[in-house]
């Protein structure tokens, strides 16, 4: 699966072990996001993105927090001046869904202009 096709879809309510994406499904879909990894775990996968200052981190963080509330699902952060990581995971799956690969492709739209 390439981005695209990641990036216009949207979240839906995914509650239950059914909903978690399996080792291969979730190698499959990391392909298809430049820079992402699975944590040690598998339970998320994670980015660290560079701006050449805090201004543009900030304006970073702003433009994913309002993806994320459309959305309905809502990434762990790190901020400092000139990164931010990003962090998805799907706490009522206890691990990894299709959201969390979703909402990884639309942050890369973000920047992709």
């Amino acid at each position: 699966m390439s981005l695209s096709p990641l990036a216009s879809q949207h979240c839906t309510p995914r509650k239950g072990k059914e909903h978690a994406l399996d080792a291969a499904k979730v190698a499959e879909l990391l392909a298809a996001l430049p820079g992402w990894q699975a944590t040690e775990d598998g339970k998320a996968i994670v980015k660290d993105f560079k701006f050449r200052d805090f201004h543009h981190t900030l304006g970073f963080i702003n433009a994913v927090g309002f993806m994320a509330n459309q959305e309905d699902h809502h990434p762990d952060l790190e901020a400092g001046y000139g990164h931010c990581q990003v962090l998805w995971s799907t706490h009522d799956v206890g691990g990894l869904s299709l959201n969390d690969f979703i909402c990884a492709a639309r942050v890369e739209a973000l920047l992709d202009h």
